[in-house]
C-alpha cells in the first residue's frame, strides 16, 4: 500500500513502515506556497540527479544556456548545478547535514534560480534528510561516583548524557546499564526532549565486601542500523559521611536579555546536606561534563551557588543554554548532588539588516520600456521576532522602484524614461529597515550603467590649431597632437583621425604630413624650407566607429619658422657680388668723411637672421678709412696725406644676427689719384652760374613737385579709407608711413603689407631705413575667429613694437595682435 504525505513516498507493510530510496535514496519533489521543493539525504554521492528542475518549473530546456540560468545559495558554499543541456539539478559537493543545521530538527537549504531575458527568479528549497553516520558519544570515558555504603537503596545518582549529532530516530533513544547485583538505570525524559541517565541503587551496599562497583553504560540511537556508545562508570563504597547534598530543585531556569553585562548576576541555586560540620559544608561548581563554551560565558560562585554572567552572550548564536551543577560537601569521603540550569537568552535589536543583490542586470538601453527588471534584491537579519523584520526602500529621485517578488525578495525595476545624455550612470541607493525599537538601517548603493546610441558625433578640443615649426628640422618630427572626445560611450566613443586631401603649393598635402589614426599626432614627411614655404593648413577629421560612423572636421595651421641658413649675399658693388675684386678711385684731395662707396648685401632670411651689419677687418690704412655698421657707407675718416699709398685695400665682413652667426666678405680696391679734384670744381663752378634757362626749369620743377604732392596727398587717403574697408573683406592694400607722430625717430620708414586674400591672411611689416632693412613683421589672421589675429616676430624694440600696433590699429581697430608668445589684444595693453 503506498501513499502520498507531504512530498514523500511511503511503502507501508503490516508491521512497519519503511523509507524506500531509488539507487539507495528516494528522491522527493513537490510544490509548496508557489515554491519547489526536493527532499535529499545527506552525504549524496556528487553528479547525483536531484531533480529534472527545467521540468518542474516549465522552463524550456534549449532556453536555459541562451537565458544564462544560474544558482545562488544562503549557505554561501555552493552545493548544486543544473545541467544546462538535460535541466536536472545535480548535486556538486558533499553534504553535511550536521553541519549546515546543526541539531535542528528541519533542515531546508534555499536556493534562488535566475534567469535573464526577461529577469525571473524561481525559489527552491532543498530539504536535507538525516542519515545515521554518527554514533552516540561521552564527553568522558570514564564517570566517578562515590557512594556511603549506609545510602539507602532508592537513591538516584545521574549520569552524563550522551551526545549524537544526528536528529530524529538517529539520535539517542535509549540507555543501557551492564548487569550487576546492586544498581539499576532509569531514563529521565526531559521537556526539551533530552534523554538524561539515572543509576539507581536496588540493593545496599557493603564496603567490606565489595569496595569499587565497575559498569559499563551504553547510548544507543534509532537508526538502521544502530549505532552506540559506551563509558565505564566506577562506583565507590565510602563507609562514613552518610548524607549527600540535596538541591531545592533540579531545574533551574531564567531569561536575560543578550546585552546583559558580565558580573550581572542571574540566579542562585541552593542545596543543603543533613550532615553537620565539614560534611555539612557545600561548595558548588560545573559539573564534569560542562563544555568550555558554558565556562566562558557564565561563572558559578562556590560559596553562594550564584551564577553570574562572564562573557559576551549572543542570542544569534545561541538563544539556550543549558547546563548542570554540582554541590559538593567536604566529608570524607565527599558527597554530591546534581541539578540542571537552563538560561535563555532573549533577542534585542542590535544587528542591522544586510541587503543582498540576488542578481543584476548592467547596463541598461536607454531605451528600455518601464517595468523592465534590473535586478533581484533580497534583505536579511539574524536577529529574531520583529527585530528580524526588514523592509527595503528605493531613493525616491530615481526613475526606479521595487516590487515585491517570491519569499522576502524584491524586483527592481524601471519607472521612467532613461536618458543616457542626462545621466551616463544611475546610482540607485537601497535602503533596509527593521522593525525593531529603535529601527536599525542599512544602506547599499547600486550602479546602473545605460547603454549608449550613436548619437553625438566627435567633438575636437579646438577648431583651429596654430603649429610653429622650425625649417630645415629633421623628417618624421611631430609637429603636434589633436584632440576629439565623443560623449558616447563604447565603440560609438572610439575615434580615428585623418587628414582630408588639400593642396599645397599645387602638391597634396599627404607629401608633407601623415597622421597617427589612434592619437591623433601629425607628423612631417621631409624638413621645411622658409623661404619656399612660409604657411600651409592641414584639414583633420575625427571619425568614430558607430553605426553609422560621425565625424567633424578641425584645420591646423602651420607656420614655419625661419632659422638662420642663409649667409649675406653682396649685391653692391656689382664686381664684388660676381666673386671679383670691385676698384673705386677717390682724389688725393678728399676730406674726412669723404664717401668713396657704399658695400650693400642682402640675407635671403628674415627677422633677426636677415639684421646686418658692416665691419672693416683689414686695410692697408686702418686710420684713413671707415665702415658704417648699419648702412656699409665707406668713408675717409681723416684727409689724405702724401705718405699715404696710392693703392689701398679694404676687406670689408658681412654679418647677420642669426643663431648661428652667418657672414660674408669683399674685397674693395681704392685707387688713390691727383687731379680728380679738379673737374669737380669746375663742375659746381657751373651749377653756381645763373641763367635764364636753369631759372625756367627750376621754376618748372617746383610746380610739377607741388602737382605731385597732392596727387600723393590724395592717393594716400583714398588707399587708406580702402584699407580699412578691406580689413574685413578680400582685398589688400599697402600703407607707407614715415616719421610716426607719436614716436618721432629718424630715418625709419614702416612699410605694413596686408594681404586677406583666402583663408590666411598675411601681414608683413618693413623697416624703412639701412638699420631695419632686414628687420619684419609676419602675421596670419584667424580665418576661424570673427576678428583679426596679428603674430608680429621679433621687432627689434618696443619702439618699434608699438609703432607697428599704433598703425595697425588705426587701420584694423578689431584686430588682436600676437608678438611670439605674449598675447596683446588693442594698443591699450602696451601701455
Amino acid at each position: 500500500m503506498a501513499f502520498w504525505g507531504r512530498g514523500i513516498m511511503w511503502i507501508k507493510s503490516p508491521t512497519w513502515q519503511l523509507l524506500l530510496w531509488w539507487h539507495h535514496f528516494l528522491l522527493l519533489w513537490s510544490t509548496i506556497d508557489g515554491q519547489t521543493r526536493y527532499s535529499i539525504p545527506e552525504e549524496l554521492k556528487r553528479a547525483s540527479v536531484v531533480g529534472n528542475i527545467a521540468k518542474d518549473l516549465g522552463l524550456v530546456v534549449s532556453e536555459l544556456y541562451q537565458r544564462k540560468l544560474r544558482i545562488t545559495s544562503e549557505a554561501g558554499k555552493q552545493y548544486f548545478n543544473v545541467d544546462l543541456g538535460k535541466g536536472e539539478l545535480v548535486v556538486t559537493d558533499r553534504i553535511d547535514r550536521e553541519e549546515l543545521c546543526g541539531q535542528s530538527p528541519s533542515c531546508l537549504l534555499p536556493l534562488e534560480l535566475v534567469i535573464d531575458n526577461p529577469l525571473q527568479l524561481h525559489r527552491v528549497e532543498i530539504e536535507i534528510q538525516d542519515t545515521n553516520d554518527h554514533s552516540p558519544s561521552f564527553s568522558t570515558k570514564e564517570k566517578l561516583v562515590k557512594i556511603a555504603e549506609l545510602v539507602n537503596p532508592g537513591a538516584r545518582f545521574p549520569l552524563e548524557s550522551a551526545q549524537d549529532p544526528d536528529v530524529g530516530l538517529n539520535s539517542v533513544r535509549t540507555y543501557l546499564i551492564s548487569k550487576n547485583d546492586h544498581f539499576k538505570l532509569i531514563v529521565k525524559n526531559l521537556k526539551d526532549g533530552r534523554k538524561i541517565p539515572e543509576l539507581v541503587l536496588e540493593k545496599p551496599l557493603d564496603r567490606e565486601k565489595l569496595q569499587v562497583h565497575n559498569l559499563i553504560l551504553t547510548a544507543v540511537d534509532g537508526g538502521d542500523p544502530v549505532r552506540s556508545g559506551t563509558s565505564e562508570i566506577t562506583v565507590i563504597v565510602l563507609d562514613n559521611n552518610d548524607n549527600a547534598p540535596q538541591f531545592e530543585k533540579q531545574l533551574y531556569e531564567a531569561n536575560i536579555s543578550e546585552k546583559t553585562r558580565p558580573g550581572t548576576e542571574i540566579l542562585r541555586v541552593k542545596a543543603t546536606d543533613a550532615d553537620e560540620g565539614l560534611n555539612g559544608e557545600i561548595e558548588y561548581l560545573f559539573a564534569e561534563q560542562t563544555t568550555d563554551l558554558i565556562v566562558s560565558l557564565f561563572h558559578v560562585n562556590p560559596s553562594t551557588g550564584a551564577v553570574a554572567v562572564k562573557g559576551t552572550l549572543d542570542h544569534e548564536t545561541s538563544a539556550l543554554h543549558r547546563f548542570d551543577i554540582t554541590a559538593k560537601d567536604k566529608g570524607n569521603p565527599e558527597m554530591d548532588g546534581h541539578c540542571s540550569v537552563e538560561i535563555k537568552i532573549t533577542d534585542i535589536n542590535d544587528n542591522i539588516p544586510e541587503i543582498i543583490v540576488t542578481s543584476l542586470t548592467t547596463p541598461v538601453a536607454e531605451d528600455s520600456a518601464i517595468g523592465t527588471v534590473i535586478a533581484i534584491i533580497s534583505a536579511k537579519d539574524p536577529d529574531s521576532g520583529d527585530n528580524g523584520k526588514v523592509t527595503l526602500t528605493v531613493s525616491p529621485k530615481s526613475p526606479f522602484k521595487l516590487n515585491p517578488s517570491v519569499s522576502k525578495h524584491y524586483s527592481l525595476v524601471t519607472n521612467g524614461p532613461l536618458d543616457r545624455e542626462k545621466n551616463s550612470y544611475y546610482s540607485v541607493q537601497i535602503t533596509a529597515t527593521d522593525s525593531g525599537k529603535p529601527a536599525l538601517s542599512s544602506e547599499k548603493t547600486i550602479v546602473v550603467e545605460l547603454l549608449d546610441v550613436n548619437d553625438s558625433p566627435p567633438l575636437f578640443s579646438q577648431l583651429s590649431y596654430i603649429v610653429y615649426v622650425k625649417e630645415n628640422h629633421p623628417p618624421g618630427i611631430i609637429l603636434c597632437s589633436v584632440s576629439a572626445s565623443d560623449l558616447d560611450s563604447g565603440e560609438n566613443a572610439k575615434i580615428s583621425y585623418s587628414i582630408l586631401d588639400s593642396k599645397v603649393q599645387d602638391v597634396s598635402v599627404s607629401s608633407y604630413v601623415y597622421m597617427n589614426s589612434d592619437n591623433g599626432s601629425i607628423y612631417s614627411m621631409h624638413s621645411f624650407d622658409y623661404e619656399k614655404l612660409k604657411v600651409f593648413q592641414i584639414v583633420v577629421q575625427a571619425k568614430d566607429q558607430g553605426s553609422p560612423c560621425l565625424s567633424s572636421n578641425a584645420t591646423v595651421h602651420v607656420f614655419i619658422l625661419d632659422q638662420n641658413d642663409n649667409a649675406p649675399i653682396v649685391i653692391y658693388p656689382s664686381s664684388a657680388a660676381l666673386g671679383s675684386l670691385s676698384h673705386q678711385r677717390m682724389p688725393r684731395s678728399a676730406k674726412a668723411g669723404h664717401l668713396v662707396t657704399k658695400v650693400t648685401a642682402v640675407d635671403a632670411d628674415s627677422g633677426h637672421n636677415a639684421w646686418i651689419s658692416y665691419r672693416l677687418a683689414e686695410a692697408t690704412e686702418t686710420s684713413l678709412f671707415t665702415v658704417n655698421r648699419y648702412t656699409g657707407e665707406v668713408r675717409t675718416k681723416r684727409a689724405v696725406s702724401e705718405q699715404d699709398e696710392s693703392s689701398q685695400r679694404l676687406l670689408i665682413e658681412i654679418k647677420d644676427d642669426g643663431e648661428p652667426l652667418q657672414s660674408a666678405t669683399t674685397t674693395v680696391s681704392i685707387l688713390l689719384e691727383d687731379g680728380l679734384h679738379e673737374p669737380m670744381l669746375e663742375l659746381r663752378h657751373k651749377a653756381s652760374e645763373p641763367s635764364k634757362k636753369t631759372g625756367r626749369i627750376t621754376l618748372y620743377l617746383i610746380l610739377s613737385l607741388a602737382s605731385v604732392s597732392v596727387l600723393s596727398l590724395v592717393t594716400f587717403l583714398i588707399l587708406a579709407v580702402k584699407c580699412i574697408r578691406s580689413s574685413r573683406s578680400s582685398g589688400s592694400c599697402c600703407i607707407r608711413r614715415s616719421d610716426c607722430d607719436d614716436y618721432k625717430k629718424p630715418n625709419r620708414n614702416l612699410q605694413i603689407q596686408l594681404n586677406t586674400d583666402g583663408p590666411i591672411k598675411y601681414v608683413e611689416v618693413l623697416g624703412g631705413d639701412m638699420m631695419s632693412q632686414s628687420q619684419s613683421f609676419r602675421s596670419c589672421m584667424s580665418p576661424m575667429s570673427e576678428y583679426s589675429d596679428f603674430t608680429l616676430i621679433k621687432p627689434s624694440s618696443t619702439t618699434d613694437f608699438k609703432e607697428v600696433i599704433s598703425v595697425l590699429d588705426a587701420s584694423l581697430p578689431d584686430s588682436t595682435w600676437t608678438f611670439e608668445s605674449q598675447q596683446v589684444s588693442r594698443k591699450q595693453d602696451l601701455y
